[in-house]
């Protein structure tokens, strides 16, 4: 016991331990970097916001993400981090975008509303014309005057049609616009659910969150009111302009100019509105992805002191979203100012019009005079609002925009193919035969296994062992095709896995990783899920797991809450629920992947004895960590470099000092005998 310097001097059990963990470390890095390697023919790109000084503390989170799967279209920044750029539209929104929405809020459903709201203007325009020759009838000498029910009664039922019309016109909007947001977001969740790991790999949490939260309250909550607002005020306009040419025919030879200028001034905003709320948007992923960073390793982070670099990151992060912000504001006020301009000159032309008309005697009812002038006073406002909802339905139609983005991604295969169904007891022996089997994480890339043939027969004990970099990882995600073949075949049991659904293969398969992987709820969900067995045979696994007495302890025993990530049991105990969970199962082939490299010495016999007599049936692979776990199974496959270049028993390997595993065991031996 003493300080960290002190016993690092020391040269005792302490330092050979942290020499032995940094070693480790530096292997798995090289390892990271010769699979980042394979993907420098691509674009280096910066990261997000929050990625522009990332801490040493990710180092550990990206080792794994990186171990786990595709090192395809990624960079590697100083900090370790990899990340896919996000992409960020330019120009003016395609029109197939607006196609897309009206699609998914269906066309007769868009059609109802502009029917009926078309309906409503035109009702209250009607009205207002009623209105004014009902008091012209009563200030001028007319012989044969309407009656005053008569008057009433049109003047009653205009207005009742008229709100009438409103109403469907909201119905409808609000049917158009709930089957928009569930035809937009089901095939979005549908398609994140059957994208390939490589995607959640280089797609930072916050950006999946922005598309499923911000972009689709957008679609939810804004597009309709937008839609709504923008057609209420393209009628009310062109309302506005008929009523003063009816009155003031001459109000024509002004249209044409004000057009033009209010054409220039949109022109002129719309791009730059919409490209600022296309930078609020990329910018609003990065505060999303810091914040959800810090939160989950917020212990981490004081731990090694980093606090103040982590508050000034999500500054930094904030600021550069307050600029996007602050900018649109801005925007919108050079906007005001100019379309008073317009609605002021609308007003003007409209009364000078109107005196002139009158006095020339080209009309004669002050009653449409007054309509005119009257729905003149509230063109500015109108104009105002109008291009602001054209601006904003740009801006924020580029949800729809984003959202079709990853609902058009690429995914992984189907996971049920109805016609290519395996066998119901399939796989009853479990042999594995590879036949020239070569794979790669990306097209474009170098391949990761090269011509792998290889017959496992049933029930046969295999370890995989190789140097870092060598492959091992990739054989274990190329059974679950997690990376789709490049040439060759993998049968199991002489059915060729590459014509099966996911979910079938699969679902027939067991593996332990290295990293235990448990869900937030019950004990019960993490070991059977799907609810397939009885308390009876969960308890039993949960015995021959070495995990019964413990279970027995709680005093809701298989109910237990399991917190994220099982962060309330200890690593070791996670792992032998992995293992409870495989026993449970009992696949006839079982994969381990590093399954013991971080526990300790006594859980990982446990785990070994199980294994040993429980899947005595089984084909097992073993991707082995520590030698002297596989020096009893049948044979070793050594890889180098996406090779096979030795597959024996370990006996007749262990003859040949010259091999590659009989030098691996000497190695193994050397650093033992250090420690």
């Amino acid at each position: 016991m003493g300080r960290y310097n002190d016993l690092i001097k020391q040269r005792g059990v302490f330092a050979k331990f942290v020499e032995e963990y940094n070693s480790k470390s530096e292997e798995d890095e090289e390892e990271e970097s010769s699979e980042v390697e394979q993907g420098s023919d691509l674009e280096k790109v910066n990261t997000d916001a929050d990625r522009s000084n990332p801490s040493d503390l990710s180092k550990n989170s990206v080792r794994n993400s990186t171990k786990s799967l595709l090192s395809s279209q990624l960079v590697k920044e100083d900090g370790g981090k990899l990340i896919e750029k996000e992409s960020v539209e330019k120009g003016n929104v395609k029109l197939s975008v607006y196609h897309l929405y009206v699609k998914a809020a269906s066309y007769w459903k868009s059609f109802l509303f502009f029917f009926f709201l078309s309906g409503f203007q035109v009702l209250q325009i009607l009205r207002s014309f009623w209105l004014s020759a009902w008091s012209d009838e009563y200030e001028g000498d007319y012989g044969n005057k309407t009656s005053t029910a008569v008057r009433l009664a049109v003047y009653g039922g205009m207005g009742t049609t008229e709100s009438i019309s409103f109403l469907l016109s909201l119905v409808s909007l609000a049917f158009a616009g709930l089957s928009a947001s569930y035809n937009l977001h089901a095939p979005l969740l549908h398609n994140l659910l059957r994208s390939p790991m490589s995607f959640f790999d280089t797609t930072p949490l916050g950006r999946i969150l922005n598309r499923c939260a911000k972009d689709i309250e957008v679609v939810d909550m804004l597009l309709p009111i937008n839609f709504r607002y923008l057609g209420m005020c393209v009628l009310q306009v062109l309302c506005t302009l008929i009523v003063i040419v009816i009155s003031t025919p001459i109000f024509v030879v002004v249209i044409l100019p004000l057009a033009i200028i209010y054409y220039f001034f949109l022109r002129f905003y719309v791009p730059t509105s919409r490209q600022l709320k296309r930078l609020e948007s990329i910018h609003r992923s990065p505060i999303y992805s810091h914040f959800s960073e810090t939160i989950q390793g917020a212990a981490s982070v004081r731990a090694f002191n980093k606090v103040e670099e982590f508050r000034n990151n999500s500054g930094n992060i904030v600021d550069a979203f307050i600029r996007c912000k602050y900018s649109n504001v801005v925007s919108n006020r050079w906007l005001a100012i100019r379309l008073e301009f317009i609605g002021n000159l609308v007003i003007f032309f409209a009364a000078l019009f109107a005196v002139i008309s009158k006095e020339l005697g080209w009309v004669t009812s002050p009653g449409i005079i007054g309509v005119s002038i009257t729905y003149a006073l509230n063109v500015t406002e109108v104009l105002n609002f109008a291009v602001r909802q054209i601006s904003e339905i740009e801006a924020n139609i580029v949800a729809v925009e984003r959202i079709h983005e990853y609902t058009i991604s690429p995914t992984e295969a189907p996971w049920q193919i109805p016609r290519a169904k395996p066998p119901v007891d399939w796989p009853s022996h479990g042999c594995v035969k590879f036949l020239d089997y070569s794979t790669r994480y990306r097209e474009g890339l170098d391949l990761v296994l090269k011509g792998i043939s290889a017959d496992v027969g049933e029930g046969e004990k295999i370890g995989i062992v190789g140097r870092t970099g060598a492959g091992k990882s990739s054989f274990a995600l190329a059974l679950f095709r997690m990376i789709e073949p490049a040439s060759g075949n993998i049968l199991i049991d002489e059915v060729d896995i590459a014509e099966l659904g996911l979910h079938d293969l699969r679902g027939n398969l067991t593996i332990i990783p290295q990293d235990p992987v448990l869900f937030s709820g019950t004990l019960r969900f993490n070991l059977d899920p799907f609810e397939a067995y009885t308390d009876s045979e969960i308890w039993a696994a949960l015995e021959l797991a070495n995990l019964k007495a413990y279970v027995s302890g709680f005093p809701n025993g298989l109910e237990y809450i399991i917190s994220e990530g099982g962060e309330n049991i200890s690593v070791g105990q996670r792992q032998l629920v992995c293992l409870a969970r495989a026993v449970l199962r009992n696949t006839r082939v079982l994969v381990l992947d590093e399954a013991t490299a971080a526990i300790d010495v006594t859980t990982d016999a446990v785990i070994q004895a199980t294994i040993r007599e429980q899947f005595v049936k089984s084909t097992v692979f073993t991707i082995a960590h520590r030698l002297n776990t596989i020096m009893d199974y049948d044979r070793i496959m050594v890889l180098e470099k996406g090779r096979i270049i030795e597959f024996d028993s370990p006996s007749k390997l262990l003859q040949n000092p010259d091999s590659a595993f009989a030098r691996m065991v000497q190695d193994s031996e050397s650093e033992s005998r250090k420690a």
